[in-house]
């Protein structure tokens, strides 16, 4: 019997650099995410992660090499990559003036949801914001500022989610109702890629990791492919974690990408 052909990946990157004068910020990235897994991207201050997530999400282009998501080229086809794709940054960047139902309003007109009203509302009840859809967002303390934006990330239902530290801000409520809903997601076919540095907890929900060092990839594969590979550092993701970015290293090789 003949295997079935694994689906394309979500987000591909091939060759990413990013420059900003004579800085390198991102040199030579090469992975992708399937759909259905969650992607840790980690690595220290500085690393490069940042700007990975923002060339993803077609905010800085790219001084050289390609990304597609959902099979659009960021760069050639900005507006198809960006409908099938939702960033979610470190820091909410909400309107003050509006209410978080209009949040969702005004999401949902961007991206041309129709009926969106019962999804909106389901997506407030699963991120506990039920009682507060007329709440200003200058009423919200800063987790529930970032619960309204990634209840508006989730509208329009992205088949690559990007997260930028998701858990700034939200207590272990908050983060146990964000890690249920990107389990949800993962499990229905979106692709997750997040930066996170509490490596300890996003540990157990990501599938897969990539750690940059100083704009440079050394390591992309599944939680198995690290484990075997680098057994005699330890089981934790933060024993590899350090013993990559501190030590000499060399940037995986593009046969280990994912």
């Amino acid at each position: 019997m003949t295997e079935p052909a694994a689906a394309p990946p979500v987000i591909e990157i091939a060759g990413l650099s990013k420059h900003y004068g004579d800085r390198v910020a991102v040199d030579g990235l090469t992975f992708s995410v399937p759909p259905g897994e969650i992607v840790g991207l980690v690595g220290p201050n500085g690393a490069g992660k940042t700007t990975t997530l923002r060339a993803i999400a077609g905010i800085h282009p790219p001084s050289s090499g390609t990304i597609r998501v959902a099979g659009f080229d960021v760069v050639r086809h900005p507006v198809e990559a960006r409908r099938h794709l939702a960033m979610v940054p470190d820091e909410p960047a909400l309107f003050a003036s509006l209410t978080v139902w209009e949040h969702l309003e005004f999401t949902a007109r961007i991206y041309g949801v129709r009926d969106w009203r019962g999804p909106a509302a389901a997506l407030l009840d699963e991120m506990e914001l039920g009682d507060r859809r007329q709440s200003l967002a200058d009423e919200l303390s800063r987790g529930m500022r970032q619960k309204v934006a990634v209840a508006c990330a989730l509208l329009h239902d992205p088949a690559a989610l990007l997260f930028d530290e998701p858990l700034t801000g939200l207590d272990p409520r908050g983060i146990r109702t964000l890690y249920e809903a990107i389990r949800r997601r993962a499990a229905e076919g979106a692709a997750v890629l997040l930066s996170s540095h509490l490596l300890g907890q996003i540990e157990t929900l990501c599938t897969g990791f990539a750690v940059m060092r100083q704009g440079r990839l050394l390591f992309a594969g599944t939680r198995e492919e690290m484990r075997d590979r680098y057994a005699q550092v330890g089981g934790s993701l933060e024993e590899v974690f350090f013993h990559l970015t501190e030590g000499a290293a060399p940037p995986v090789m593009e046969a280990g990408a994912r």
